[in-house]
């Protein structure tokens, strides 16, 4: 970390972060020394390899809404039919559930 390369450009919000260099780079590296929990930690991982948002109902039907496409996870599993038969080839009958 703060190395000079030619690959890249701070962005602004970086800059923001001080008015030096020796400034920016402590106020960067204070950002993560803040503890995440573990339950917490893994539902983030879990989320973002699921491709998921992660928050309240309120937030994800408003990103549902602007993509267009889900972004919670369903039930697992086929979703079950409402009238289901069974063939009973034994005593020849059919069973309507």
């Amino acid at each position: 970390m703060g190395v000079k390369s030619d690959l890249q450009t701070p962005h602004p919000e970086y800059l923001a972060l001080g008015k030096t260099k020796a400034e920016r780079l402590n106020n960067y590296r204070e950002l993560f020394k803040a503890h995440i929990e573990t339950e917490l930690l893994s539902e983030i991982r879990e989320n973002i390899n699921k491709g998921l948002a992660l928050g309240n109902e309120q937030f994800t039907t408003q990103i549902e809404n602007l993509t267009k496409r889900r972004v919670t996870a369903r039930k697992a599993g086929r979703p079950k039919k409402d009238n289901q038969i069974i063939d009973n080839v034994q005593n020849n009958q059919l069973i309507l559930l």
